[in-house]
């Protein structure tokens, strides 16, 4: 069933998606060792590397230099506040803030989001944990863990991610909403399938 959902819930989004890309953009290629050995370090030998670079893909097309029009920087596309407080938060692997350096940035999306991983508990799968994680890396874990007290209120099941929680608005503006939902399913859906076919390595939801 939860397998079902998901699907349907991809058909739909995907009417509104542009054409899939044709393949990982040149500027990705150069940062794939790097990559991969940042992953490998925080998760272990099975992190998901086909998924941090769909992430980076979603944030910043591999743009070094990229700032959004709210003020999110580099490659991992984090706000001032939020590279303040990870380098802080790990001075030994991150040292000091440096969101337009690539290797500092590739560095600490990963970290963020093994960061999230840990917090984000009680789950039904580990694809409903980066459902979780991914929504968190986009509009904060605090928002997250609205979304699921709110589902716990109305008898759902809050251990889903998809499906359920995915649904469920715990005070967001609309458009920031709809923002934070599709922003997972770009990236495991849209993006992701590229970089496992092109051999970045594993992703996640793919069983």
């Amino acid at each position: 069933m939860r397998y079902l959902t998901l699907l349907i819930v991809f058909m739909l989004f995907s009417c509104h998606l542009a054409p899939a890309i044709a393949g990982v953009p040149n500027d990705a290629k150069q940062h794939q060792r790097e990559l991969t050995r940042n992953a490998r370090a925080i998760f272990g030998l099975d992190a998901p590397i086909a998924l941090f670079a769909a992430q980076i893909h979603q944030e910043s097309r591999w743009k070094v230099n990229a700032k959004s029009h709210v003020g999110a920087q580099g490659l991992a596309q984090f706000m001032p506040t939020t590279a303040d407080w990870i380098a802080g938060a790990y001075p030994k692997s991150l040292g000091s803030n440096e969101p337009y350096n690539p290797s500092w940035a590739l560095r600490a999306l990963v970290q963020y989001d093994y960061w999230l991983y840990q917090r984000v508990n009680e789950v039904a799968s580990d694809c409903d944990h980066w459902g979780f994680v991914l929504s968190a890396y986009n509009g904060g874990l605090g928002w997250v863990n609205r979304d699921r007290q709110r589902a716990k209120r109305e008898y759902q099941d809050a251990t889903h991610y998809w499906g359920v929680v995915e649904n469920i608005n715990g005070g967001r503006k609309s458009i920031n909403f709809k923002e934070n939902r599709d922003y997972p399913i770009r990236i495991i859906y849209r993006f992701q399938p590229v970089y496992i076919a092109e051999n970045w390595g594993l992703g996640v939801c793919d069983d």
